[in-house]
């Protein structure tokens, strides 16, 4: 019974290929990279999901070095002002 239960919320969650290449089609959307190649240029899923993960620790990085410029900017100005107030927020 329980083996019945665990294919059966399993088939609940699968994916059809449809909906993976749908999936992937939007992911291309996002990606610099790839979505400057034409769309007949043929890119695998696996490719497409390597360069989402890039792409999502590139932006990390890009963050923390915002949030490092903001921080080194607050420690520059009066902490009562309101430039300091706005670096707050931005922070936040």
């Amino acid at each position: 019974m329980s083996n019945r239960r665990s294919r059966q919320s399993s088939n609940a969650t699968r994916i059809s290929d449809d909906q993976m290449i749908d999936l992937v089609s939007k992911l291309r959307q996002f990606l610099p990279e790839i979505r400057e190649r034409r769309r007949s240029d043929k890119v695998s899923a696996s490719k497409v999901l390597q360069e989402t993960c890039n792409y999502i620790r590139k932006l990390h990085r890009e963050v923390d070095n915002l949030s490092d410029r903001l921080s080194l900017l607050l420690d520059s100005v009066d902490e009562d002002s309101q430039e300091a107030a706005v670096i707050r927020n931005l922070l936040m």
